[in-house]
């Protein structure tokens, strides 16, 4: 018999039992759509972050009381727990960098609360404004730029001037027609003067980074409270070449700023651009991890569902078996058809599974606005992973059916 023979014969004797065969390939299904649901999502969150991550400016870190990332429980009571880092000890912060790292480092403070409205000439938008109180130096640190207009100066913040910079999302919704800059906007309650507005940076994760405006940290504190509120600290060091003394010199300087001893461990926390790409590749390792013991388990449990099906098979096609050996099917055309069919049962169920599993996960792309992701990589390890296990566990059933005597294969009832 030809392999094309022997193939179609497989397909056919499949094609009986269409609801066998579906269940049995389910199995697969599900092992290899949930790793490559989560491989697809974890590629997309990653582009996400590679290709839009200038939450921070180049050569910028930013110490803060909480840790960039957290999941809550106990760690997240140790954070709660610390003092805030107030204006007084950001201003200390300051002078102590202006004393030892000089022109080597720009430091600037940030301050925010969300969820607010603003509005003028009658529109409004939602209430869903990031307000962030800042200074000259948040707009470098933060990597925004002024589309037209200036920046917040350093006269605004000493005499608390009602100056605000808009984001691109609310000159769009409050001035779709007109130049906002010098008009007048409602935030909370409080009128501010447009002196500028920041060039659009698209979305991070799926929310805009545009929905935000920058007013003098002191007018800040004014209209929406300095206490129980802790202070970010940003600095941006010179050059890449500095980066690290500078980092150095501002956790020690920070540590005295806060009144803390040699032997205290550090109440607040530094982050940058590459320890979130780090903590992000550390948390999509474990969950990729745990991912693959899933798959691995019901890979395994589904390779097992395929052995039993195709043991079924073989008692039920033993007369079947014993007619084509009688009229001179050899012992290998025998074992390729089972095996055949054990293949075809695991590579459709794993097909299905990365087709599905690629669609779910872009899901999450298409939501964060970042590129589909296609893991080739772990798509091609899923499909030598399905022949592995159609072989290895078809190799059993197919054998015994292959080694079946045609006499007695004959006269089974």
């Amino acid at each position: 018999m030809h392999l094309q023979e022997v193939f179609r014969m497989a397909l056919s004797s499949l094609g009986a039992n269409k609801l066998r065969s579906g269940l049995t390939m389910l199995g697969i299904t599900i092992g290899v759509f949930s790793v490559i649901g989560v491989m697809t999502a974890i590629g997309a969150m990653q582009n996400s972050i590679e290709s839009g991550l200038s939450e921070l400016g180049s050569g910028t870190f930013q110490i803060q009381k909480y840790p960039a990332v957290s999941f809550g429980g106990r760690g997240r009571d140790k954070y709660e727990n610390r003092p805030n880092i107030s204006y007084a000890d950001a201003t200390t912060f300051r002078k102590l960098m202006d004393g030892i790292a000089g022109d080597d480092a720009r430091v600037g403070f940030e301050a925010w609360d969300g969820g607010k409205t603003a509005s003028a000439k009658g529109q409004k938008t939602n209430p869903s404004v990031q307000v962030c109180g800042g200074d000259k130096n948040f707009f470098g640190a933060n990597a925004y730029n002024i589309a037209y207009g200036r920046a917040i100066t350093e006269e605004d913040v000493e005499v608390a001037r009602n100056a605000i910079v808009i984001g691109a999302d609310i000159e769009q919704k409050l001035f779709a027609n007109e130049n906002p800059l010098n008009q007048p906007v409602k935030v909370n309650g409080k009128t501010f003067t447009v002196v500028g507005v920041m060039a659009s940076k698209g979305t991070s994760f799926g929310q805009s980074r545009d929905n935000l405006v920058v007013i003098p940290i002191t007018e800040f504190f004014e209209d929406f409270g300095r206490e129980r509120r802790s202070i970010n600290v940003t600095v941006q060091a010179k050059s890449q070449e500095v980066y690290d003394a500078v980092m150095d010199k501002s956790i020690g300087a920070m540590r005295i700023a806060r009144g803390m001893q040699a032997e205290d461990e550090s109440n607040f926390e530094v982050y940058s651009n590459d320890s979130l790409i780090s903590t992000f590749n550390s948390i999509s390792g474990a969950i990729k991890a745990g991912a693959f013991v899933i798959s691995f388990i019901a890979l395994i449990a589904a390779g097992i569902g395929i052995m039993n099906i195709m043991l079924v098979s073989v008692t039920e096609r033993t007369k079947e078996i014993g007619i084509r050996k009688s009229i001179g099917a050899k012992k290998g055309n025998i074992l390729s058809q089972f095996l055949i069919e054990s293949v075809f049962l695991s590579e459709v169920g794993g097909l299905i599974g990365i087709l599905l599993g690629v669609i779910g996960g872009n899901v999450l792309a298409i939501s964060l606005g970042t590129s589909v992701v296609f893991p080739w990589d772990w798509a091609l390890t899923s499909v030598l992973v399905c022949s592995a296990i159609g072989i290895g566990f078809g190799l059993y059933p197919a054998y015994k059916a292959a080694s079946l005597d045609p006499i007695e294969a004959l006269r089974f009832e």
